[in-house]
């Protein structure tokens, strides 16, 4: 190969590109789905540790909680998932148990989400499973 590094450099600029359309793809509420139209401007990403961080039976509860807060109409995107089984390093934190990483077009959007009958009815009915959650809120830079 006459120039490795740059196939090499290429073929990741390819992946992160793909991975940038796919996160914007993520599945949204009910009423619709999300296509490769760019990045929304508030990113809420929100970890879970588990009273019972062994119980797969809490786990799945939360996951099915999570998943019903895509009714919510100011949600552009929903992922829900569990630590990647991903190869270990010192600055990987697999420690939690559930996450979710929510989209939104505007900090208003986040605001009226955070107050919405839905989600307070989710913290009322899933809180006793959780002993620790850690939030991340980001806005496009």
């Amino acid at each position: 190969m006459k120039h490795p590094a740059r196939r090499k450099f290429l073929s990741f600029a390819g992946m992160a590109a793909g991975s940038i359309c796919a996160a914007t793809a993520l599945p949204v509420s009910a009423h619709g789905s999300s296509s490769c139209k760019g990045v929304s401007s508030v990113v809420h990403m929100v970890y879970f540790w588990l009273n019972n961080p062994d119980s797969a039976e809490d786990r799945e509860s939360l996951v099915k909680g999570l998943n019903s807060l895509r009714e919510i109409k100011h949600i552009q995107a929903l992922h829900v998932g569990v630590p990647a089984a991903t190869e270990s390093r010192d600055v990987i934190d697999s420690s939690y148990q559930v996450s979710e990483m929510m989209m939104f077009d505007s900090i208003e959007d986040q605001n009226a989400y955070q107050s919405h009958p839905l989600h307070k009815k989710f913290i009322e009915d899933y809180s006793h499973l959780w002993k620790k959650v850690v939030v991340y809120d980001s806005v496009s830079a």
